[in-house]
Parts: C-alpha cells; sequence; structure tokens
C-alpha cells in the first residue's frame, strides 16, 4: 500500500491496511522517499519515476516471496500514492499483479492547483539549483481533504506529516506523470477497482473516470465507484458511517476478485 503527499504509513493511514488485515489479507506498506520514516528531504520527490522503482523493488520482493509468490496480489494506493501506484504497475513484469486498488487518484489536477508554468519555468531556469526549494504556492490544505473535524485535528497533528510549502521539483512531477499516465490508461488490463468522492478538491474524480473509460480491462473487472459530496480523504476524512461505506465496496471487490482463484484463498 502507499499513501499520499505530505502523508506515511503510520498515523491515519494504517487504518485502511488494519482493515485489510482484518479482513484476512496480509498488508505490506512503505513510506514513500522524502516522507514519513523513509530518507530524502521532506516532501521533495524529484523523480517520481525511481520513487516508484524504489518502493516496487519492496513489493516485488514480498511478491516473490516464498510465502506469497503462489497466491493473488494487488497494489493500493491513495492520493499522489495512486499515481506512483500506477508508475509501479507500468514498470512491473507482466503477470505481477492480480489487481489495483486506488482511493480518490491524483490522475487528474484540480484545475485550481495546477503547478503554474511560469513558476515552473522560473525556477527552472535556474538549472535545477532550485528543485529543492518550499516555494511554490500552497493549494493542498488538510481542511480540502477532510470533513470530518474530529479527524482533522487528529490528521493535523501527525508528527510526521510534511506541513512546508510544496517543494518546486515535486510539483513539477506531479504536473509531468499526470499527464504521463492520462496518455496511458489504455495500457491497464488488470483488474481495477477506483473509488473518488465528487467533492474531491485536491485530485479531481474525472481522474477515475478517464481511467475507467480507457483502460482496456474487461468490463466484468473493472469497478468505478463515485461517492456523492465525498471529500478527498474517504476513509480518514469522512464519517465513520460514511467511510465504512468506501471500505464495504473495497472488500466487496477485492473477495470477488480472490474468489476467481479458488475459495481458498478466501477468509470467511
Amino acid at each position: 500500500m502507499t499513501h499520499g503527499y505530505t502523508a506515511d504509513t503510520s498515523w491515519s493511514f494504517q487504518n485502511i491496511c488494519i482493515a485489510y488485515a482484518k479482513w484476512g489479507y496480509a498488508v505490506y506498506a512503505a513510506d514513500l522517499i522524502g516522507h514519513g520514516r523513509s530518507d530524502g528531504l521532506r516532501g521533495y520527490i524529484g523523480d517520481m519515476d525511481k520513487a516508484a522503482a524504489t518502493s516496487l523493488s519492496y513489493f516485488v520482493s514480498v511478491r516473490k516471496s516464498e510465502e506469497y509468490r503462489d497466491l493473488p496480489a494487488f497494489l493500493l494506493g491513495e492520493s499522489m500514492g495512486a499515481l506512483i501506484t500506477m508508475l509501479m504497475y507500468f514498470q512491473s513484469e507482466s503477470g505481477m499483479w492480480s489487481g489495483l486498488i486506488f482511493l480518490s487518484p491524483l490522475f487528474v489536477i484540480p484545475e485550481a492547483m495546477i503547478p503554474s508554468k511560469l513558476h515552473l519555468t522560473m525556477y527552472g531556469l535556474l538549472f535545477g539549483l532550485a528543485d529543492t526549494w518550499a516555494v511554490m504556492p500552497n493549494s493542498v490544505k488538510v481542511t480540502n481533504a477532510v470533513r470530518d473535524v474530529e479527524k482533522l485535528k487528529i490528521l493535523a497533528v501527525n508528527p510526521n506529516r510534511y506541513a512546508g510549502k510544496p517543494r518546486v521539483g515535486t510539483m513539477r512531477e506531479v504536473a509531468r506523470v499526470t499527464n504521463y499516465v492520462q496518455n496511458n490508461f489504455e495500457k491497464v488490463t488488470v483488474p481495477f477497482f477506483t473509488a473518488h468522492g465528487t467533492g474531491d478538491g485536491l485530485a479531481s474524480h474525472s481522474g477515475s473516470e478517464m481511467l475507467y473509460e480507457k483502460a482496456v480491462t474487461a468490463k466484468e473487472d473493472k469497478r468505478l465507484k463515485l461517492y456523492e459530496g465525498y471529500y478527498h480523504s474517504m476513509i480518514n476524512g469522512e464519517r465513520d458511517e460514511d467511510a465504512n461505506l468506501v471500505l464495504a465496496d473495497m472488500k466487496a471487490w477485492i473477495d470477488e476478485q480472490v474468489q476467481k482463484y479458488g475459495p481458498k484463498y478466501v477468509d470467511n
């Protein structure tokens, strides 16, 4: 499992991990470079392809281990973590993954959040010297992601959360890679589940819709769920009863996929 921008695998994100573990699935998660307890400058991902390859090497080591190599295996990503998860899928050997799961994927940047081309060009003229600078206009706010006030308080005090302004290189990569995946959705052939809130102000739900339309995955194996009015953080930012609806849909989908490999893989 891969978390989103400014987050890490601990704190609230682990609630998603714990949910899958309770359903009987083995769960592995890793902090992205520049996030949580991983190495690197906080909030900085200057090369998403390398960041994806780094995380992928870990997940592949688990996937190919004696314990799991004969089992179905899925990649899950939330927000920017979903964007990097898609890169991991593109970098993987054919047949490596049984399916993909996306939560509020950052495949399309909302108009109000698109990094300024002027800023990126100006800083780019400094030949990389400004790449790590935390100077980009900050339109990424926790209040845009979380609707439940009590959960907002919890998210806001995560000691591992990056709270500075976006770094030039990170925003450049977000702009580049979102454009890249949009142009390569037709390469997605495995089953997938993508969930998105219609009130998401940090990642446009049109990205999930575009994936569903362009992916060549068999229609019965791809699932798009839009949740009316939900904000960006659908599991850790909505009321429990609303978050549980998303979790129930996620469980139903993965149980359905795993069932195809035989009843012995489903924990009843």
